[in-house]
C-alpha cells in the first residue's frame, strides 16, 4: 500500500522502518534531516537489539500524491499548528501519533479544512532515542506497536482493514482503544511526573533518590485520580495500577529504578526532557487545565514535585540553547 509517514524523528522514522516492510512509503522530512535521509537512507541503530539497518523510503519535502494512510509523527509543539497541512494530504485515512492535549480541536480543524472524506484516528507509539551524526539510535521493546483509535471509539471497520494490510506480517502490534482522547490524557499522568523529576534532578534521573520516585510515582496516581473524577475512562485498561500499591505498583517501583540508573532510562525520558522542553511546557499546560477543572479533587504530591522543578523560563534557557 502507499503510505505517507509526515514527521522524521525517532517515532517517524523506526515507524517508517516497520512500513517499509510491505509497503511504498514515503517520509516527509525538510532541511538537514532531508539532506541526511537523502544522502545515506533511513539508518537506524537499534540499542536494545545490537543491530542497525538501512531502509531506502521515498525522501520528500512535501504532501503532493495520493496515499491509502498518512501517519503524521512529531512533538505536539509542531503537530498542533500543521492541522490546517494534514487535511490536504490525499488520503482517506490520517492518523496523529504523539502526545495531544487538544485532540478533538485538532480533529475538527482537520475535518473541516478537508477537500475530501476523512477518517482521524490517533495513536501513540512508546519508542524513544536520540539522533547522533545521521544516525538514530532507537530504544524499544522488541518489534513494538501502537495504541490506536478514534477520539471516542474503536477505528471503523475499514479502517482496521487498512491498519491490518498495512501491518501484515511485520509482528508490529496494534492495540485498539476505544476513546483515544481518554487515553492521551491517563499518559499525561503517568509521563509528566517523570519530567518534573527529570528537570528537578538536572535532566539526569541517575541523581533521584528512592524519595523522590515514590513522590513520582504517586503524583501519577493523583493524576489518574483526578481524570476519573472528571469521569474519564482509564486506558489503557486498569492501567493505573501501575502507580498504586500491588504488584504492579511493585513493577513500577523496579521499572523506575531501571529508568533512573541505566542508560535506558536516559534515551527514554531525560532525552526527549532535555530536548523538548516547549513541548512538555505545552503538556504541562494542557493537563492542568483539566486539573483546574477539577479543583475538587486534591493533588499535594502533584503540587510539591512540580514545585520543586526550576521555573520553565529557566528551563528555555539551560536547553534550548
Amino acid at each position: 500500500m502507499k503510505i505517507l509517514v509526515f514527521g522524521a524523528g525517532i517515532i517517524g522514522s523506526y515507524l517508517a522502518h516497520i512500513l517499509c516492510k510491505n509497503n511504498d512509503v514515503t517520509l516527509l522530512a525538510r532541511g538537514e534531516r532531508k539532506r541526511e535521509l537523502e544522502q545515506s537512507g533511513l539508518v537506524i541503530r537499534h540499542h536494545l537489539q545490537r543491530r542497525t539497518t538501512i531502509d531506502k523510503p521515498v525522501i520528500t519535502d512535501n504532501i503532493s500524491g495520493k496515499y491509502d494512510a498518512a501517519f503524521v509523527v512529531m512533538p505536539y509543539d509542531n503537530i498542533r499548528v500543521i492541522a490546517k497541512q494534514i487535511a490536504e494530504i490525499d488520503t482517506k485515512l490520517a492518523v496523529c501519533v504523539g502526545n495531544n492535549p487538544e485532540a478533538e480541536k485538532m480533529q475538527n480543524e482537520i475535518l473541516s479544512n478537508s477537500p475530501n472524506k476523512k477518517e482521524v484516528l490517533f495513536g501513540f507509539q512508546a519508542t524513544a532515542g536520540k539522533r547522533e551524526n545521521g544516525i538514530l539510535i532507537c530504544e524499544r521493546a522488541g518489534v513494538g506497536g501502537m495504541d490506536i483509535g478514534a477520539l471516542h471509539s474503536l477505528p471503523s471497520d475499514n479502517a482496521k482493514n487498512i491498519l491490518e494490510e498495512i501491518f501484515k506480517n511485520t509482528g508490529y502490534k496494534l492495540n485498539c482503544q476505544s476513546d483515544m482522547q481518554a487515553y492521551l490524557y491517563c499518559h499525561l499522568a503517568a509521563i509528566l511526573p517523570i519530567a518534573y523529576l527529570s528537570y528537578i534532578c538536572d535532566g539526569d534521573l541517575r541523581k533521584s533518590t528512592f524519595k523522590q520516585r515514590a513522590m513520582m510515582q504517586k503524583a501519577s496516581a493523583e493524576g489518574y485520580d483526578m481524570l476519573l473524577s472528571l469521569g474519564y475512562p482509564i486506558l489503557p485498561k486498569d492501567d493505573d495500577k501501575y502507580f498504586r500499591s500491588g504488584i504492579k505498583g511493585g513493577l513500577m517501583k523496579f521499572l523506575y529504578f531501571v529508568m533512573a540508573k541505566t542508560v535506558i532510562g536516559d534515551l527514554a525520558a531525560c532525552e526527549h526532557c532535555r530536548n523538548s522542553v516547549f513541548e512538555m511546557e505545552l503538556l504541562d499546560m494542557g493537563f492542568q487545565k483539566l486539573i483546574d477543572k477539577s479543583n475538587k479533587n486534591p493533588m499535594p504530591v502533584w503540587n510539591e514535585l512540580k514545585k520543586q522543578m526550576p521555573p520553565w523560563e529557566k528551563l528555555h534557557k539551560k536547553y534550548n540553547n
